[in-house]
């Protein structure tokens, strides 16, 4: 289930022993929520999206947005995958993006781009006008609607920041974890994902913290709990990588921090979270009960490293920098998007 919020270091051996508890009980019960297992992509999507893909989206009318990076840049596909336009409108210019870190799109078609080259955020508006508003660090970003958009900073007090299109800021949302005695580590370490579900809550994936968690807000910025990975192949590295940075901040040493999540997707019309750890990803249903793992692989057989996730009714998108993006049937899904199985 959700986990509801505690200090982590008060609880991490708990956590633990519960971890393996919990996964005993599961073998004993023969269930296959602690199993791996193997999925293969159906196809490639969008050839052109390769190097430096950074984020794919899809709108209220079935249009896909695929964010690179590099080029900083979106590309708009129609439902079937063909290439509709390029933005921003018009080339770019003074509205053209310098670095895209990350982007969504809201119900309208506005497209809004974390643009940490420039420090800012990027709005291209459906109508073809665009406009920006600065922000230091932006690393990820949720458009809310009713002209509100939330952005994760890599430096910044708080977890999130909530903005209005002209970058008023209309509040602030989540206290960082304490995990390093170095004030500005400590917020490295507590850089995160977005993702958001059909009621604007918000899903904040904690890309460096030793344990993968995610946590859940609603739109005011009240918490609700944490999603938390506690698999006995996953908590024993968080214990080793919490005695790592202990032990160097002994020695006056900077610790090296890895990072641990790659990406966190959600299904908007149920809020079923997806977290993803390399080439496997957990889900998880509406409540944070963890209901299958799965090791992913392209329609060649190569280990797909996951960066970008895109939850439907029926379907994954999984991007890749470089490889690109690759469709999958939900395991857990039809394509209608009905449940396969009661769980």
């Amino acid at each position: 289930m959700i986990r509801r919020l505690m200090p982590l270091r008060v609880s991490f051996h708990k956590a633990v022993v519960a971890a393996a508890l919990l996964v005993l009980a599961g073998a004993a019960a023969g269930t296959s929520a602690q199993e791996e297992i193997a999925l293969t992509a159906t196809r490639r999507v969008f050839p052109e999206a390769g190097a430096g893909v950074r984020s794919v989206k899809c709108d209220a009318a079935g249009n896909y947005y695929v964010l690179t990076g590099t080029g900083a840049s979106v590309s708009v596909y129609d439902p079937a995958g063909k290439l509709l336009r390029k933005l921003p409108p018009g080339g770019g210019g003074a509205t053209a993006a310098t670095f895209g870190e990350d982007m969504d799109v809201d119900a309208k078609g506005n497209v809004y781009v974390a643009d940490r080259g420039a420090n800012a955020v990027r709005i291209w508006n459906a109508d073809g006008s665009a406009r920006t508003f600065p922000v230091s660090g932006p690393f990820s970003i949720a458009a809310l609607g009713e002209g509100e958009v939330a952005v994760a900073t890599l430096l910044g007090p708080h977890l999130v920041t909530v903005y209005d299109t002209a970058g008023k800021v209309l509040r602030e949302i989540g206290e960082p974890e304490d995990i390093s005695s170095h004030k500005e580590l400590n917020r490295f370490l507590n850089i995160g994902q977005l993702a958001r579900d059909a009621k604007n809550r918000l899903y904040y994936g904690f890309l460096y913290l030793p344990e993968p968690t995610v946590r859940v807000f609603d739109r005011l910025g009240y918490a609700g709990g944490d999603i938390q990975v506690t698999s006995l192949d996953v908590m024993p590295r968080a214990q080793a990588a919490r005695r790592e940075i202990e032990k160097e901040e002994k020695r006056g040493e900077a610790p090296r921090p890895q990072r641990v999540l790659s990406a966190v997707g959600v299904d908007p019309a149920t809020g079923e979270a997806w977290i993803a750890l390399e080439n496997v990803l957990h889900r998880f249903d509406a409540d944070g009960n963890r209901r299958g793992s799965y090791r992913i692989y392209t329609k060649q057989g190569a280990r797909l490293e996951v960066t970008t996730i895109l939850i439907e009714p029926g379907k994954m998108l999984v991007g890749n920098d470089p490889i690109g993006i690759y469709e999958f049937e939900r395991p857990d899904r039809n394509p209608d998007g009905t449940r396969k199985f009661a769980n």
